[in-house]
C-alpha cells in the first residue's frame, strides 16, 4: 500500500468517526458543563426498570458539576451503545445480554425482604440513603395469579419506586423519586417472541458548592417502550422486530446569583423487523436521523 493510499484511508477514518459521534453526548464545546450530566444514569435509576444502561461504563451516579471548567469538551463514549445518553443503551434493547442469555429474562422478585398477599409479590429494601420498593404480579398465559415464577408463567408486571437522599463527602446532597411500570409477556415455555410496554420517569436535584459557588443541578429522565416483540432464539443474540423506544433527559445548572443553564435531549428509536433500527436524536431542538446496527452495533449518524 503506498504512502498516498494509507493518508487517504486514514482521512477517510476521522471523517467516519466524526460522522457517528459528532452532535451526541459528550461531544461539542460545552461552557456551561451540562454535557457530562447525560453520560451517566440518574442516582438509583438503575434500580427502576427502564432502558438506561446504569449497569454499564457511564454508570448511576448524581451528575454534581465540578467549577471552573468552562469550554471544556464534557463527557465521553458510555454504555454498549457508547452514543446513547444516560449511560448508554440498556442490551435487552440491542441484541440481549453480552455473555450470553434471553432478553428481558426476568426470574421474579426474591429475597428476605419480601412478601406475598393477593396475588402480589412486594420487595423492599433501602441502602445508603435510597429506598427501592418493588411490586410483580406473576400469570399464566389463562392469567392465574402465581406466587413464583415458573416454566408456566407468561406474564410478569412490575412497578418500582426508587426515593431517598444521599449525602456525598464533599457535603453535596441528591434527592431523587422514580418510578416505573413495566409488562413484559410472551415468557412462557414454547413461546416464539416477547412482547414488552412500559414507562418510567425520574427525578434527581443535587445542591452544593465547588469552586465557582454555590449551585443547583437537576435532571429528569423519562422513557416509553412501546409495543416492543423480540423473538425468542437460543444460541445467538435476539433483537427487537417490531416496537419503539423514546428516552429523553433534561439538565439544568444554576449558580447562586446567575441565571440557570438548561440542555435537552430525546433519542427515539425504531424497529421495523430489520438489522438496522432507525434513530432520532433531538438535542436543544436540533433533530438529525441516524442508524443503529443490529445487535449489539453503535449510533451512525450521518
Amino acid at each position: 500500500m503506498s504512502r498516498t493510499t494509507r493518508t487517504l484511508l486514514a482521512v477517510s477514518a476521522a471523517v467516519l468517526c466524526t460522522a457517528c459521534s459528532d452532535g451526541l453526548t459528550g461531544s461539542g464545546q460545552d461552557d456551561t458543563g451540562l454535557n457530562t450530566a447525560f453520560t451517566s444514569s440518574l442516582l438509583g435509576l438503575g434500580s427502576a426498570s427502564t432502558s438506561f444502561g446504569s449497569s454499564t461504563t457511564g454508570g448511576d451516579s448524581a451528575f454534581v458539576p465540578h467549577g471552573d471548567h468552562h469550554g471544556r469538551r464534557g463527557g465521553g463514549r458510555h454504555g454498549p451503545a457508547g452514543d446513547f445518553m444516560g449511560g448508554g443503551f440498556g442490551h435487552d434493547f440491542l441484541g440481549g445480554p453480552l455473555g450470553g442469555g434471553r432478553p428481558f429474562d426476568d426470574h421474579g422478585l426474591q429475597g428476605a425482604n419480601c412478601t406475598y398477599s393477593a396475588g402480589v409479590t412486594t420487595c423492599t429494601d433501602t441502602r445508603n440513603g435510597l429506598t427501592v420498593t418493588r411490586t410483580a404480579r406473576y400469570l399464566t398465559a389463562a392469567g392465574a395469579a402465581q406466587q413464583a415464577v415458573d416454566s408456566t408463567t407468561n406474564t410478569i408486571i412490575t412497578h418500582t419506586t426508587v426515593t431517598g437522599t444521599v449525602t456525598r463527602r464533599d457535603s453535596v446532597t441528591s434527592t431523587v423519586n422514580h418510578t416505573s411500570d413495566r409488562t413484559v409477556s410472551g415468557l412462557a415455555k414454547g413461546s416464539t417472541q416477547r412482547t414488552v410496554n412500559g414507562t418510567s420517569s425520574g427525578s434527581e436535584t443535587s445542591s452544593g458548592t465547588n469552586s465557582t459557588g454555590s449551585f443547583t443541578a437537576s435532571r429528569t429522565a423519562a422513557d416509553s417502550i412501546i409495543g416492543l416483540v423480540v423473538p425468542v432464539a437460543d444460541g445467538r443474540p435476539s433483537y427487537p422486530t417490531a416496537g419503539k423506544v423514546i428516552r429523553s433527559m433534561t439538565a439544568s445548572l444554576t449558580y447562586a446569583g446567575q441565571s440557570p443553564a438548561t440542555r435537552s435531549r430525546r433519542e427515539v428509536v425504531t424497529y421495523d423487523g430489520s438489522a438496522t433500527a432507525k434513530l432520532e436524536i433531538t438535542e436543544n431542538g436540533t433533530t438529525k436521523a441516524c442508524t443503529l446496527p443490529l445487535p449489539h452495533g453503535r449510533p451512525i449518524c450521518s
